[in-house]
């Protein structure tokens, strides 16, 4: 799967989420918040809102290049952005400032709105066992399994189109990695 984080629009997403929990959110959490917004998105639309790539790992499907925003050591990351607004302290997503919301329109911050209100009440561990649930995840017993776009579109009901659609968003994807990753 050909995919390019879009950091900007990440970060925002990321950050929208956080305000709703003052600030703070189990890192687990948010990357099951952000993988859930992302499939639903390639159901309504599809379209993912990240760019991210997706895998399945022991405690469910991640958007993966976001965890490593999340999880890795600041001073060695590439993030031009991310490290603006969200830090990791503990297990903790922490929002240290809030982004201008330029990237998101109305539809993706009601999209954004909509899944806080269905999943945003649930610990890091319901998500975990919920997202175990969703077919596209697979058990990588210690280690991890690439999640493709047809898969999830498959899983989301759109399994007659799902390889024409995935293939429209490698080609995006192609593109946008030549001009901006």
């Amino acid at each position: 799967m050909t995919a390019c984080l879009d950091e900007r629009k990440s970060t925002q997403m990321a950050a929208w989420l956080l305000e709703r929990t003052n600030g703070r959110m189990k890192y687990l959490k948010l990357i099951k918040l952000l993988y859930i917004t992302d499939r639903e998105a390639l159901r309504k639309w599809g379209q993912p809102l990240t760019g991210d790539s997706y895998y399945s790992l022991p405690h469910g499907p991640i958007v993966s290049r976001i965890q490593d925003l999340i999880t890795d050591d600041p001073a060695f990351s590439e993030s031009t952005y991310w490290c603006d607004f969200i830090k990791k302290e503990d297990f903790d997503a922490v929002l240290t400032s809030i982004p201008n919301y330029d990237r998101l329109s109305e539809g993706e911050i009601e999209l954004l709105r909509e899944i806080f209100e269905r999943y945003g009440q649930m610990s890091r561990w319901d998500l975990r066992d919920l997202t175990h649930k969703f077919p596209e995840w697979k058990n990588p017993d210690r280690s991890s399994i690439p999640i493709s776009y047809k898969d999830i579109l498959k899983a989301v009901g759109r399994e007659n189109e799902a390889a024409e659609i995935a293939s429209d968003i490698e080609a995006d994807n192609f593109v946008f990695n030549l001009l901006e990753c």
